[in-house]
């Protein structure tokens, strides 16, 4: 479906507006209303992503595969953008790497691989989205934690908990961390050398002695609490044989105790009306915990009882009298006890309520209390309800009675979360309840395979049946059959395209178990999943800013290809106006021109450039070229603050993931000695002095030693130099055309790092022209030592530049000075087009039985973004089982041409 298919249905959709059968005549408020929303979903579409991975975690050194959906409106393959990007980001808020994806009809598939030397034990922060969703709340990017467990030998697996105590000025930090070998035995009596770091600062440090059960603990305070948001443990266990063993896990800054959070239906509590109040129980690592208790007023009198029903969240009832006030009393599954107050009654109000429980209608309360109806009888007030910015039912009615029911069919309503607010005759929202509405529409999607029980490295014939309803679909879907023994991981807790697209795309917070509602929906989970909707916050579609215009500023445009876009200025700083800017792409022989605007901007669209081909602009055709200066807009990330205590993080990998571990460290040994080298002595000369900051005067009184130094490999290749530093400069955080220190920069400082190359001081400008392959080595100077530069300057912070040095008994013509020297007018860069895919490695055996070279430990034993649907719904594909033994788990999942959803799991043995 192309761009404007798209807008016109959508379009067609939002003119399709229902009015109850007791709705009176439309009034201007209410079709203000309605038309303001319309401009708004028109004008402002949504689009969603969600990333389907091969596996739910992973060990340094594997590789991710990886298939990304993009979609608008009712679930199609989004037509509005052609570029999807996805960042790893680690628990101190760097970006690792980021990968630009070609969509293709809104999908797009990749891999990366998770070096060791990069990708440490921890958990990362996969964040994707296209340039269009930029323009609203980043809550709403697809957002998923990865756990990356290590697989070093001598494997120590240790266990942390925190009790901590964080107020404004101080904070009691207690850590306990047991240390446990492969088989279970505590290392008893071991002495260990522990930090407390934030950045490069030192909280705390010390040095202790596990006791007979393996067990540290560590107890400091600190009044250094803003650095906590940032800090990790870092322990040293020292060995029988001296040998040191490092571990590092994120300080959780979460409270202490349980939390209790209540929420009344409709937004609020009213005098002498009966209103249901939905609280969540939450554990300090974020996720529920299991509560009862009642509810008593000023006298002590029990109003009413209650046990949580699902993940410590539940629901009761009261009815609030004038001038009293109440307690909610909590007891929870460890024991502990608590009370918190009830919201404050209004004395005067109108609320709604919804009761989900019928299969086929949705039925509306709303309920006036005797001082808010005395003064509103007869007074119009209107009802709406939207889903997925689309109006499926508004309707008027006049205040007559203080209350007011009705039923709505839900056949007006797809698939998915349903906003129904309550009005004002001002067009004021008064009250506002979500709910989910089921149909059994989702795709009729299956796996089948030849045999139910198979050998090992016995062949696998799959076939795939897709319908929608009784309607073959045709669709692309994405399979990952991966061997259960090796990654067990609890269906409830995936993330699948149900559970994102239809439920937590369009919620604000963290979901705990998304897939319990989708895996086997019954009445049980139906009742929990609208406890759910009364706890959840909802803030995607906000009718206050739509009445009042004020909707988001479009910033950003929808991508359809690559945009390189940048300014032409002379070297004096004014802008060229109708200036000719030339793009080179040499590998393809390609050559197109464009002029500037009269700010001096140009821009060259739908570039077509590989991910590693080199891009020239040159502007030198023009009258005093050679005085010229070309600036490349760079593509600036969303900012990639610190996600210390995500929610639904696995603290203890190690112990968490271990039988995976176990057998990637089987894997990696097994490719380690297929690739074992003879030793090799080789003589030279030794190695030229590299060029450091102590060879410029400049930078003389700065520390002998960088806080941080990265070699110019690192740099090789690299598309735009400013980018690569920014991605790659430990300890800082970018922002705009400026780099800061990340703990003042969290702390609200922004004062920029100085920079400097080849000890010159330099701006934005002047790296923009630095080609990255010149680069010997940054350096990184956390504060300018005895140098004087910082008070000179006004920065926070010291960067050098060093650019490599032209061989000694070489002499350098002027020719070759000036080829060394940047020019203004002509830019080389990689713009760094679509990341390459690739096809998954799956061996073949056509003959099980003939001896084996080698142990095939695969835990992903198959995978394949790639299934489409022939116009019956069918698909085959075949592939080879892995020696491992047990049960086999594949999963598909998907979207057909027509936005339908899809998902299912199915299982076979191997023996």
């Amino acid at each position: 479906m192309n761009l404007r298919k798209f807008l016109f249905a959508l379009s067609f959709l939002l003119t399709i507006i229902r009015l109850s059968a007791t709705a009176q005549r439309d009034s201007v408020a209410l079709t203000t209303i309605i038309e303001k929303t319309q401009n708004y979903t028109t004008g402002h579409p949504i689009e969603k992503v969600f990333i389907q991975f091969d596996k739910p975690y992973y060990a340094a050194g594997d590789t991710i595969w990886l298939k990304a959906y993009v979609t608008a409106g009712l679930h199609i393959p989004s037509p509005l953008s052609k570029i999807l990007y996805i960042d790893f980001i680690n628990q101190q808020g760097i970006l690792l790497n980021e990968l630009k994806l070609q969509l293709v009809n809104g999908m797009a598939n990749s891999f990366l691989p998770l070096p060791l030397n990069t990708y440490k034990r921890g958990d990362y922060r996969i964040r994707a989205y296209t340039r269009w969703m930029r323009n609203f709340d980043q809550a709403y990017f697809f957002n998923r934690t990865l756990s990356i467990g290590s697989t070093e030998s001598n494997q120590v697996i240790p266990r942390i908990t925190f009790k901590n105590s964080i107020s404004e000025k101080t904070a009691r930090i207690i850590a306990d961390i047991v240390y446990k070998d492969q088989n279970g035995n505590p290392y008893a009596n071991k002495k260990v050398n522990w930090r407390v770091m934030s950045d490069d600062q030192t909280i705390e440090k010390g040095r202790d002695q596990t006791d007979a059960n393996g067990k540290l603990n560590i107890n400091f305070l600190t009044d250094k609490v803003s650095a906590l948001n940032t800090a990790t443990v870092q322990t040293d266990l020292e060995l029988d044989d001296k040998k040191l063993i490092n571990k590092v896990f994120a300080l959780e800054t979460t409270p202490p105790d349980v939390d209790v959070q209540l929420f009344p239906e409709g937004g609020y509590l009213i005098d002498g009306i009966r209103s249901r109040v939905a609280f969540k129980a939450l554990k300090p690592d974020g996720r529920g915990i299991d509560a009862k208790g009642n509810v008593t007023d000023n006298t002590g009198a029990v109003m009413a009882s209650f046990d949580s029903q699902h993940l410590g969240m539940g629901v009761f009832a009261i009815q609030p009298e004038n001038g009293k006030t109440y307690k909610a009393n909590f007891t929870f599954a460890d024991g502990t006890k608590t009370s918190i107050d009830l919201p404050t009654p209004r004395d005067e109000g109108i609320n709604l309520s919804l009761n989900n429980s019928d299969a086929d209608t949705l039925g509306i309360k709303i309920a006036a209390n005797e001082a808010f109806f005395t003064r509103n009888q007869n007074k119009p007030f209107y009802v709406i309800a939207q889903s997925n910015g689309v109006i499926c039912y508004a309707a008027q009615t006049n205040l007559k009675s203080p209350v007011y029911a009705a039923s709505i069919p839900k056949s007006k309503f797809p698939t998915g979360i349903v906003q129904v607010t309550l009005f004002s005759v001002k067009g004021s929202p008064l009250s506002e309840r979500i709910a989910f509405v089921r149909h059994n529409d989702l795709m009729n999607l299956s796996l089948r395979s030849d045999r139910q029980n198979y050998g090992r490295r016995q062949k696998v014939k799959m076939t795939v049946s897709a319908k929608n309803k009784e309607l073959p679909a045709e669709g692309s879907f994405s399979v990952s059959v991966v061997d259960e023994t090796l990654v067990p991981y609890d269906e409830n807790d995936e993330t699948t395209i149900l559970s994102h697209l239809l439920l937590t795309s369009d919620l604000r917070g963290f979901i705990e178990k998304p897939n319990y509602y989708f895996n086997h929906p019954n009445s049980k989970t139906e009742a929990d999943l609208d406890v759910l909707m009364l706890t959840q916050g909802y803030r995607r579609f906000s009718y206050r800013n739509i009445v009042s215009d004020r909707n988001p500023p479009i910033t950003f445009l929808p991508e359809q290809g690559i945009e390189i876009s940048g300014i032409l200025r002379t070297n004096t700083g004014i802008p060229v106006s109708k200036g000719n800017v030339r793009l080179i792409i040499p590998d393809k022989s390609f050559s197109t021109q464009t002029q500037t605007d009269m700010s001096g901007n140009f821009r060259f669209a739908n570039v077509l450039v590989s991910d590693s081909s080199k891009v020239t602009l040159n502007a030198r055709d023009n009258p005093g070229g050679s005085n010229m200066v070309l600036t490349v807009t760079p593509f600036v990330t969303p900012p990639t603050s610190i996600f210390n205590n995500q929610t639904g993080y696995i603290a203890n990998i190690d112990s968490a993931i271990h039988p995976y571990l176990e057998n990637s460290l089987k894997q990696q040994n097994a490719l380690n000695k297929t690739h074992t080298l003879e030793e090799v002595v080789i003589k030279d000369k030794a190695a030229p002095k590299k060029v450091s900051h102590s060879d410029f005067s400049t930078l003389q009184g700065l520390s002998i030693v960088a806080d941080h130094t990265i070699n110019g490999e690192q740099f090789k290749g690299c598309p735009v130099f400013f980018q690569c530093l920014a991605a790659q400069a430990i300890g800082l955080t970018s922002d705009g055309n400026n780099l800061y220190i990340t703990r003042d920069y969290n702390a609200g400082t922004r004062t920029p790092v100085a920079v400097y190359v080849n000890g010159m001081a330099t701006d934005y400008n002047y790296l923009q022209n630095i080609n990255s392959d010149a680069v010997e080595s940054v350096e990184i100077f956390l504060n300018d030592g005895l140098s004087g530069i910082n008070r000179a300057t006004n920065n926070k912070g010291v960067i050098e530049i060093n650019l490599k040095k032209q061989p000694k008994g070489e002499k350098i013509s002027k020719e070759q000075l000036a080829d060394l020297l940047p020019k203004g007018y002509l830019v080389e860069f990689v713009p760094g087009g679509y990341d390459a895919t690739r096809v998954f490695y799956a061996p073949k055996y056509d003959n099980p039985a003939a001896p084996r070279a080698g142990a095939d430990l695969r835990s992903t034993i198959y995978w394949n973004p790639s299934i489409i649907t022939d116009k019956t719904g069918a698909a085959s594909f075949d592939f080879f089982n892995a020696d491992g033994t047990g049960t086999y788990k594949a999963i598909i999942q998907g979207i057909d041409k027509d936005g339908n959803l899809g998902w299912y799991i199915y299982r076979y043995k191997v023996q």
